[in-house]
Formats: structure tokens, C-alpha cells, sequence
């Protein structure tokens, strides 16, 4: 018989009791679902989902959804609250890099599974990398993920607009059995509810990475099909906003608006997004340093190590509004030497 249904909170709370326990009551092997280093709304969204699903699917074997992030960077991501707020849950109740322990996590007694790249990077990479056993991943394949995996783990790449349409795609039978199912979670919450959250947790980062389904660029059918799955396990719209009111210019009003669009009961998919993407571009308040590793990747090439960070201003409309021809933002500092160093980024 299988394990009763688990709310998204109560599922992460027992990921979170499993990775933290003595090691003779860890489960053996761990089994860890990770997303990429920039640890966007689609690697942590999609290691959140595809974890939740795993574990829901025979031989339910519980999956460990880890953001590839320390958890003090977590608040360098308000769009993260937008997402999770629906589903009942916090940026606190993520399991982060900082939970993993630093003693007595023996690697062989690990196993790995990617989304939203497929190729572990970072610190996770030299004591981790020969413990993958799946991916799921919208980008290239780098050759790094086995071929010859055991025949219930996934080595799905497909392009798409975002990682967390592939997850949905995969397992689309474990959320229709658990529809079906109908049972309440075991701590109490309808079904209804749970797929409520699960939806919303799914619709945000395909919403962003495919501008609301309007990039010709990055939207595939899959992309739409998944908005599709999602979006028909909502709970009805709360009708209590008016059309009225959400053409309003008064900023209170937005700001009552913005707190309805957090809330599960609520749904509109224009509203949703416009508020996510808002939330994403928003660095007022954030320091230099956390502004360059707001949204930051590193990689090895070699015996080179490299990192990128995406600021998120848009520097073609600032060369246009000044009618350049070349625009250069530099970074300058004073090393103990005396010479300034900079670095251009041009358009």
C-alpha cells in the first residue's frame, strides 16, 4: 500500500529531518534532486517538483530536494516568495546548501539527480559528479550523465522554454494518479489544495522563462502543454478583485493587489506574471556584492575557473536613451599594488 499523499511543507520538513538526522538513521543511499548554481525560479522550482513527484512514485523512495544555493542567498531572490507564498510555504523551508552536513556525509552513501543542467558544478562537483544517476535538462547535452542508467532513472533532454515544463511532462502519471486518488494529505490539507500549490509552484518559472508564453524564441508546445496541466488543477478564481480596481494607477491599491496575486485562491496568469517578473528584476536595496551574485553561474573550462554574473538592468536601453553607438559599464577597484583594474561589458 502506498505512503499517504504529503503536503509540499510537511514533504519538505521530513526531506530536511532525513538530511539533518544522525547518520545511522539516514537513509541509505540519500537520494538528492539539485538544479544549476544560478539557482533560479526553474532549477529550485523544478528540483522541487521533480523531488516531490519522485518520492510519490514507487518504490517511493524519498528524494531530497536541494537548492543549489547557500540559504543566506535565498534573499536575494523576492520572486521565490511569489511562488512559494501559494503553496503555504517560505524560503526558510527550503533545504540549502547550508543544511548539508559538513561531517559524516559520506559521498558514496549519495545519489544525484539534475535538473536545469546536467553536469554538477561548484562545490557540489568533485566529491558528487560519478553519483549522478538521472537528469532532466532543456539544455545541450555535455556528454557528463551516463548513458547506461538504471532503467527507472530519466536521461530526458529536450529543448523547451523551461526545465520545469520537462518535469511536468515526466510526471505527468504520478500527478494524475494523485488527482485521481483524491485522499487528503496526512496532515489534514485537501487534495484539491495540494495540487492548488503544486500548480502554482510549476506555473511560475515556465511563466518567466518564456515571458508569459510570448517569447517566439524560448515557448515550445511543451511549454504550453505544461501552463495547460497546470492551470487545470486550480482551485477556481477568487472573484473578489474587479476589473475595475486592477486598472487602478494608485500605488496603494497595486501594492493590495499584489498581496491578493500571493495568494492561493487567487489566480490570474497576466497578473501572476507581471508580479514574478517585477520581484525578478528588483535589485533596490541590494548591495554591489549581492547584486553580482544574485543571479551567478561558475563552470570549469580546464584548469580555468569561471563565473558569470547577470545584472539585471538593461543596458541597450540605456545606449539607446543616450544615443551611443558603444556603451561600457566598468568595475573598477585598487589593489594593493596601485594599478585600477576594470572589466567592460559592452553593447
Amino acid at each position: 500500500m502506498a505512503p499517504a499523499r504529503a503536503s509540499l511543507k510537511s514533504f519538505l520538513a521530513t526531506a530536511k529531518k532525513a538530511l539533518l538526522a544522525p547518520p545511522s538513521q539516514r537513509p541509505n543511499p540519500l537520494t538528492f534532486v539539485v538544479g544549476n548554481e544560478s539557482a533560479d525560479l526553474d532549477s529550485l522550482c523544478s528540483a522541487l517538483l521533480f523531488a516531490y513527484f519522485r518520492t510519490h512514485t514507487p518504490p517511493h523512495t524519498l528524494h531530497i530536494p536541494l537548492s543549489n544555493l547557500p540559504r543566506a542567498d535565498l534573499a536575494l531572490r523576492p520572486e521565490l516568495n511569489a511562488a512559494l507564498n501559494p503553496a503555504g510555504l517560505k524560503p526558510e523551508d527550503l533545504v540549502t546548501l547550508s543544511d548539508l552536513p559538513r561531517e559524516g556525509l559520506n559521498p558514496q552513501d549519495t545519489r544525484w539527480l539534475l535538473v536545469d543542467h546536467n553536469a554538477l558544478t561548484g562545490d557540489l562537483a568533485t566529491p558528487f559528479s560519478n553519483l549522478v544517476i538521472g537528469c532532466i535538462d532543456h539544455h545541450d547535452d555535455e556528454g557528463v550523465v551516463p548513458h547506461d542508467l538504471p532503467p527507472d532513472q530519466p536521461r530526458v533532454f529536450a529543448k523547451c522554454g523551461s526545465c520545469m515544463s520537462l518535469v511536468l511532462e515526466h510526471c505527468q502519471p504520478t500527478w494524475d494518479r494523485l488527482v485521481s486518488d483524491a485522499s487528503p494529505c496526512e496532515d489534514g490539507t485537501p487534495a484539491a489544495a495540494c495540487d492548488a500549490q503544486l500548480a502554482r509552484v510549476a506555473l511560475a518559472p515556465i511563466l518567466i522563462d518564456t515571458t508569459n508564453l510570448t517569447s517566439k524564441d524560448k515557448t515550445t508546445d511543451r511549454d504550453r502543454r505544461a501552463v495547460e496541466l497546470a492551470e487545470s488543477r486550480l482551485a477556481a478564481p477568487d472573484s473578489s478583485i474587479s476589473s475595475s480596481s486592477s486598472s487602478s494607477d494608485n500605488k496603494e491599491e497595486k501594492y493590495d493587489r499584489a498581496a491578493y496575486y500571493d495568494r492561493a485562491a487567487y489566480y490570474d496568469r497576466a497578473a501572476y506574471y507581471d508580479r514574478l517578473s517585477e520581484l525578478k528584476e528588483q535589485i533596490l536595496g541590494l548591495s554591489y556584492r549581492d547584486v553580482l551574485r544574485k543571479d551567478y553561474k561558475r563552470w570549469t573550462e580546464g584548469p580555468l575557473s569561471v563565473g558569470i554574473s547577470t545584472v539585471v538592468r538593461a543596458l541597450r536601453g540605456w545606449a539607446g536613451e543616450q544615443r551611443l553607438d558603444v556603451a561600457a559599464v566598468m568595475t573598477v577597484s585598487k589593489p594593493d599594488g596601485g594599478v585600477y583594474e576594470g572589466a567592460a561589458c559592452l553593447a
